[in-house]
């Protein structure tokens, strides 16, 4: 697949909502936002199932329904009422066993307070609102998966203008929601790229619907390969318009149910992965050389959760800002004890002239307050509870999670095995079935394997090439004393301290490329006491309090963003270096062997959407980001440019 160049979106804006009567009206567009009728205060859910679930038949071909996901895209999320009439058909209708993807641009999303006021029209919807409602926070420009009813139901908001963000979608479409305000007050979305998109996402079997019979609508589809049908329109509205895709879809991989997966290390990339691969029905095989799970990196007792922004928006600001709040998602469904979990607010500190620039950047931008707001040193320190003279960024979603009870419970899943003590020495592939050989040479069948132990992955002669990077960490507990009782959120500077947990405070960690060296050393415990004494005055007292410390090694690439997805055979490639013209299946790829390492110090934050995305490559499924930024995460963009191969790293399988 052959993507366009990413174009970071505006600042969300929230749509302007005057109410009337109960009801909300885009004052943007001079329009309602559903059918309303004071005698029939239902009306707007009677639209929906008559112009967009009757007319794509979804009802039937949930029934009888053989894969298992469907996909519905949709233009226009509004009150979020076509996906809310979907989600209850499917829930009623569909095998239980099957996932719902339900995707979704809008440009000028509603608040959470419009939106819970637009909800108290539909009682009925009591639980599939509150469901939806319990994720709809902090959403900005970009791409938002939310997971509802144990992963039956796969919600992905893509806030931004159509025309840029429906090229990012990489998924296989069933079936087309248009939606939105009319063609006569919204203009800009129905546009040809539209139609050219839904193309380019649809199949044989693809179905659309939409309220208007505009003739512009009509020929735009009809151009693109879709059989149009008229049919009367509701309510007052005289004709809608529906039919079918006759085109050629590009078909998506698809992995089977009855496949089975190995992951190859259990710590925060891996534990992810088998929890992302499991919650699809599909069985894992989870392989750990350590008697436990968490024993490297992921081991720390605590590891804290924020994004780094950039200062100018871009690719990497955006795959940072999507991860964190991922990330804060899942720990709310997986519903962690306090004692390993605490959203206690994070700031960030404008420490030196560098940090400074930064953040006063960042605070020149239209970002969400939900999610960061700028604060002066007095608002910083009366948040944190104790002195600060700098300002910063204040992420109130942000805290501290414990690595190891969050691998525990991501891994706490019937379709999950875990072997541990089992040293994976060496991979080969034999008759469609990779073999994974242990230091006892006990072999490990399955038919896909995903590589994510960190630095050990360059042990395998099929990944031996990449240019990984062993960082050395250490990070230091220390007793609470009487004055840091007081801190109340997590402190972020070139280091970082969290508040105290049974009596302890957890901070850290040094930074020394290339050292591969274990040994606990005094001069990075005081390293780490030294940097937090800067933070405040009042943390001073922990110089004189007992303290221990960990230290392990991180996993980083030369980017510093981690390496997700399926690999190239890299013998083969550098012999035989494809013609300039060439497509994915052109590339010698091992088949059925992925990658996910190289999280560095943001494994906590990154790593959980990463195993997502890998999870939806390898099922086929839509990608819970814009496409462009799966492709910044290839790994195999080192090896491709250096054999000058650059053109090809926008390639994907």
């Amino acid at each position: 697949m052959q993507t366009p160049p990413y174009q970071p979106p505006p600042p969300a804006q929230a749509n302007a909502v005057d109410w009337r009567d109960g009801q909300p009206y885009s004052t943007r567009f001079d329009d309602v936002y559903f059918s309303t009728d004071p005698d029939h205060p239902q009306q707007g859910i009677a639209e929906t199932h008559y112009v967009f679930l009757q007319h794509n038949q979804l009802e039937n071909r949930w029934r009888h329904l053989q894969q298992p996901t469907f996909t519905i895209a949709e233009t226009g999320f509004g009150t979020g009422l076509n996906f809310l009439c979907a989600c209850k058909l499917w829930l009623e209708t569909a095998p239980s066993h099957a996932r719902l993807h339900f995707l979704s641009i809008e440009k000028y999303p509603l608040t959470r307070q419009d939106m819970q006021l637009a909800h108290q029209n539909w009682p009925d919807f009591q639980t599939l609102s509150q469901a939806l409602l319990a994720q709809y926070d902090g959403l900005c420009a970009g791409v938002h998966r939310l997971a509802l009813f144990s992963g039956r139901v796969l919600l992905t908001l893509a806030i931004g203008d159509m025309a840029s963000q429906l090229p990012q979608l990489n998924a296989s479409v069933d079936a087309w929601f248009l939606d939105g305000f009319s063609p006569a007050k919204n203009p800009d979305m129905w546009q040809p790229v539209l139609y050219q998109q839904m193309a380019r996402l649809s199949h044989r079997q693809t179905t659309f619907a939409t309220f208007t019979s505009a003739g512009f609508v009509k020929r735009g589809l009809a151009e693109r390969g879709f059989i149009t049908h008229k049919a009367a329109g509701f309510g007052r509205k005289r004709e809608m318009l529906y039919g079918q895709f006759s085109g050629q879809g590009a078909a998506l991989l698809s992995l089977h149910l009855n496949q089975t997966v190995a992951v190859i290390g259990a710590g925060i990339a891996g534990c992810a992965t088998a929890y992302a691969l499991a919650q699809r029905g599909i069985h894992v095989t989870l392989i750990e050389r350590h008697s436990q799970i968490a024993q490297e990196a992921s081991g720390n007792p605590k590891g804290v959760l924020y994004p780094r922004l950039a200062g100018h928006p871009n690719a990497q600001d955006r795959f940072a800002l999507s991860s964190y709040l991922y990330t804060l998602r899942l720990l709310k469904q997986l519903d962690l004890a306090e004692e390993n979990f605490q959203a206690c607010g994070l700031l960030q500190l404008a420490f030196n002239a560098k940090e400074s620039a930064r953040i006063a950047e960042i605070a020149q931008r239209t970002l969400n307050e939900d999610i960061v707001r700028f604060v002066e040193s007095a608002q910083a320190s009366e948040l944190a509870g104790v002195p600060l003279a700098h300002a910063g960024l204040y992420f109130s979603e942000g805290g501290w999670v414990n690595p190891t009870a969050l691998c525990a419970a991501l891994i706490q899943h019937p379709n999950i095995t875990l072997c541990t003590d089992t040293s994976a020495l060496e991979l080969s592939q034999i008759d469609d079935k990779w073999h994974i050989i242990n230091a006892q040479q006990a072999v490990i069948t399955a038919d896909k394997v995903v590589i994510a132990n960190a630095n050990d992955a360059l042990r395998f002669t099929q990944t031996a090439h990449l240019p990984l990077t062993a960082v050395r960490g250490q990070m230091t507990t220390v007793q609470a004393s009487a004055n840091s009782l007081a801190l109340n959120t997590v402190l972020c500077t070139d280091g970082y301290i969290t508040p105290a947990s049974a009596g302890q405070h957890c901070l850290g960690a040094t930074f020394s490329v290339g050292d591969t060296t274990l040994d606990l050393r005094a001069e990075d415990n005081q390293h780490n006491l030294a940097m937090v004494k800067k933070m405040s005055p009042q943390l001073a007292s922990l110089q004189h309090q007992a303290h221990a410390g960990r230290a392990a090694l991180r996993c980083a690439t030369p980017d510093y963003l981690p390496m997700v997805g399926a690999l190239v055979d890299a013998q083969l490639l550098s012999q035989q270096p494809p013609k300039h013209k060439t497509n994915a299946s052109a590339l010698p790829w091992h088949a059925g062997l992925y990658l996910h390492v190289g999280h560095g110090t943001k494994g906590l934050t990154t790593a959980p959407l990463c195993a997502e995305l890998l999870a939806c490559m390898m099922t086929g499924e839509p990608y819970p980001v814009e496409a462009e930024l799966a492709l910044q995460l290839n790994p195999n963009r080192f090896l491709l440019r250096d054999l000058g191969l650059k053109r090809l790293v926008n390639l994907t399988v």
